[in-house]
């Protein structure tokens, strides 16, 4: 079954085009990295896909719902990638409010045991979120995400702040996620991730997917390059005009 399924997706600011038909197709269970340039228009497709901005032609289902419906979003969880929570709450207190927006009851057993599992420590639950760091807010936007049981977790850079511990820690969850049967949808500039988490990854350069396949196949299609990274760049045509291997 399609978790997700984007057909011929155009959208642009004013007159300058910057999806230029789109087509995504992600099997529900599978774990899909999508890469790009800054600027690529990776957070635009997400917006349009969550149905927060307009967009001019195309057409964007989850599980065979309509993005449109609101029906189709209640089994998605979303992480932005400039993730920011009410300055005014603690941890907790935010912990809380997402799992009564998403309709489900808070435990604090499961709080802390996610806290633990991101390594937060467990006095952020009393803290203001104004005093986190980069790294704290991106945890703790990420344990919202994970208690939530969800069937599609789209995440939009979701190690931005994070060090190497909480990076490892956080594949763990993916691990977990993928183990439940849940699908896994996440932006990325650490091409390694995906790689390593993915079992597809999709290019988008210039408005187009200029790749869309297993991260090995990508590899061997470019030439044998030997890294992902080496086979992104080959993909768009790296800074030294190499052409793009079509």
């Amino acid at each position: 079954m399609q978790a997700l399924l984007v057909k011929d997706l155009h959208k642009a600011y004013l007159s300058a085009p910057v999806l230029r038909g789109i087509d995504l197709a992600v099997q529900a269970g599978d774990s899909f990295g999508f890469a790009g340039a800054n600027g690529a228009g990776k957070s635009t497709l997400l917006k349009c896909v969550l149905n927060f901005i307009h967009y001019e032609r195309g057409e964007i289902s989850f599980f065979g719902i309509s993005a449109k419906n609101r029906e189709a979003r209640k089994r998605i969880a979303f992480l932005p990638e400039r993730f920011i929570p009410p300055y005014y709450l603690s941890g907790e207190q935010f912990l809380r409010l997402m799992m009564k927006l998403q309709g489900e009851t808070y435990a604090r057993p499961a709080a802390e045991e996610m806290l633990a599992g991101l390594d937060l420590d467990l006095t952020a639950l009393a803290k203001s979120v104004r005093s986190f760091s980069k790294g704290m807010t991106q945890k703790l936007g990420l344990a919202a995400c994970f208690l939530a049981k969800r069937d599609f977790y789209l995440l939009d850079e979701p190690m931005s702040g994070l060090d190497p511990k909480a990076r490892a820690l956080v594949k763990r969850q993916f691990i977990k996620l993928k183990e439940r049967g849940a699908t896994l949808f996440f932006t990325s500039h650490a091409l390694a991730d995906i790689d390593e988490m993915c079992a597809r990854v999709a290019v988008l350069h210039d408005g187009r997917i200029c790749y869309d396949g297993e991260p090995a196949a990508m590899r061997a299609a470019f030439s044998g390059a030997e890294t992902l990274e080496e086979a992104y760049l080959r993909a768009i045509g790296d800074k030294n005009g190499n052409a793009k291997n079509d």
